[in-house]
């Protein structure tokens, strides 16, 4: 008789944080401060536009050669793109999964009223959504030219930019989302700073001042691009 052999193995290490709940905030965390990062540099980016059409095209042009004559033409872009399409997948399937599992841990309705949580708190689900769905509307307008109006020319970022903002849909979908984004980012920044330990009863004022602070800057610094347009300041 042939001996069993025992093919069960034990799963990664890897695999265990990830199949846990610490894991899953983890990703969470880390993937929303890398998106958060990106978020800040293209804000600034974003404000170019009041310096007139040349700056902002030159800035445009220059995120397509960055790294180079060692980078490849693009390629340093490419990095960054893949590195954020990584974070927002891993960002948004911890948190489809960490709820999940939220819902069949609590599958009826608590007996006593729980506090009610900040407006932010009780967004994060439909506003992660809505920056879904946006971020898509965002490639497709302005990336691929796919959905924008007044035809799309490539090269030149600075009228494909004002040809979005001078619809009032381009306004109010741009608008909204930016809004979204800054509730999000006002719990989300908190909480990935409890999820990663940085929180402490003498730091908790100064990282929720934090939160508030970066989703404000975030929130307006966006929505002065349409608001530039709007008002004719960009034109």
């Amino acid at each position: 008789m042939a001996l069993a052999t025992r093919t069960d193995r034990r799963p990664s290490m890897a695999r265990t944080m990830w199949d846990s709940s610490v894991g899953k905030k983890t990703v969470m965390a880390v993937s929303g401060l890398i998106m958060l990062l990106y978020l800040v540099v293209h804000m600034i980016g974003n404000l170019k536009i009041y310096f007139g059409a040349g700056e902002f095209n030159h800035y445009a042009h220059w995120l397509r050669t960055i790294g180079e004559p060692f980078m490849h033409y693009e390629w340093t872009l490419w990095i960054i793109r893949v590195v954020l399409v990584v974070a927002v997948v891993a960002h948004a399937t911890s948190a489809y999964q960490l709820s999940r599992r939220d819902i069949k841990a609590r599958p009826s309705k608590y007996v006593h009223k729980r506090p009610r949580a900040s407006y932010a708190t009780r967004t994060m689900r439909w506003g992660g959504i809505i920056l879904g769905l946006f971020i898509v509307w965002h490639i497709l307008d302005l990336t691929t030219g796919t959905v924008h109006s007044g035809g799309f020319q490539p090269g030149h970022p600075y009228q494909n930019v004002v040809d979005t903002f001078s619809t009032w849909y381009g306004d109010v979908i741009y608008i909204v989302a930016m809004l979204a984004l800054g509730l999000h980012i006002r719990h989300g920044f908190w909480s990935a700073a409890q999820t990663l330990g940085v929180g402490s009863r003498t730091r908790d004022r100064a990282l929720k001042t934090t939160a508030n602070v970066l989703a404000l800057l975030l929130t307006a610094g966006f929505i002065a691009v349409p608001v530039g347009v709007m008002t004719g300041v960009v034109s």
